[in-house]
């Protein structure tokens, strides 16, 4: 089952929300907050696979409460109103598993929480490449060196990397990889390991920063397969 925490100012769209979820055999909604601060309280004690987080909140917004988030063993989906929002990005750059734009429908509500839930980013299919390409066209700093952990990939694993940066799921790796999906997401947990990161989503910025900036995947044999 799983566990879901729902967090939104609005007490109409949070019962939407909740109603749609319940409707699911495979989701259980253990608990509701109406701000970021709630959100946070809940979610360390309820401990959920997955928190449906709102951006804009009352007392903590959401940016602020999914970096509040990072040690907890939780996944945070951001639903937002605007496709072009600045605090989409700072959620990202937070560690959210990814964001929906709240005009989704139901059926794509459920399975982005299961997608979610089963370790896969969710984007917003309209603005997906546009946020990676934003995140992507931030120069690094002339000279600097690769992020720490990327020379410990191994040369599968660049590879897996290289298609994160692309925006493509598990499924979509493994078919262009020739290698199972189950391996694909033990490729992808082993690199978010090594690099510290908490998301697939902050994998696939970096795999595109590290592109655009020219920085070598970790040593020569990168690319290889292996």
């Amino acid at each position: 089952m799983i566990r879901v925490l729902v967090a939104d100012d609005q007490a109409a769209v949070r019962a939407g929300l909740v109603l749609i979820l319940r409707s699911a055999p495979d989701i259980e909604v253990v608990g509701e907050a109406a701000d970021g601060l709630e959100a946070v309280a809940l979610a360390r004690r309820l401990r959920p696979h997955v928190v449906l987080m709102d951006v804009r909140m009352p007392r903590l917004d959401g940016i602020s409460a999914t970096r509040e988030l990072a040690g907890v063993d939780a996944d945070v989906l951001v639903l937002t109103t605007f496709d072009v929002d600045e605090y989409v990005f700072g959620a990202l750059r937070a560690g959210a598993a990814g964001f929906l734009l709240k005009d989704i429908d139901a059926d794509r509500l459920v399975e982005a929480v299961r997608t979610v839930a089963a370790g896969e980013g969710v984007l917003a299919p309209a603005v997906t490449r546009r946020l990676i390409s934003a995140f992507a066209g931030r120069p690094r700093p002339v000279g600097a060196a690769p992020p720490p952990g990327l020379a410990d990939l191994t040369p599968r694993e660049r590879e897996v990397f290289g298609c994160l940066g692309e925006g493509l799921s598990n499924g979509q790796i493994a078919a262009r990889l020739h290698m199972a999906e189950t391996t694909t997401k033990t490729h992808v947990s082993r690199i978010l390991a090594k690099l510290g990161l908490r998301s697939r989503v902050q994998a696939a910025i970096l795999a595109q920063e590290t592109a655009e900036s020219g920085l070598p995947a970790g040593g020569p044999d990168a690319g290889a397969a292996g």
